[in-house]
């Protein structure tokens, strides 16, 4: 299913975002606290709406499984 390597891909590129805002944070915590702090809830977000992605084509797969059963 095509949503499903969607999210995959979207949930992987919001953990790299948040991984690479934390990397920056940590080598200089002042230069832009606030910004990078934003970047991170953004990549958090993401993975959350991409995670209910991922279970609604769960739940889809399971409803057309029943119905096909």
């Amino acid at each position: 299913m095509q949503a499903t390597a969607i999210a995959a891909s979207g949930i992987m590129t919001a953990l790299n975002r948040f991984d690479a805002s934390a990397r920056r944070t940590a080598q200089n915590p002042l230069d832009d606290l606030a910004g990078e702090t934003v970047e991170r809830m953004e990549a958090k977000t993401a993975v959350s709406a991409n995670a209910a992605v991922l279970r609604t084509a769960d739940e889809m797969t399971g409803a057309l499984l029943d119905i096909l059963a």
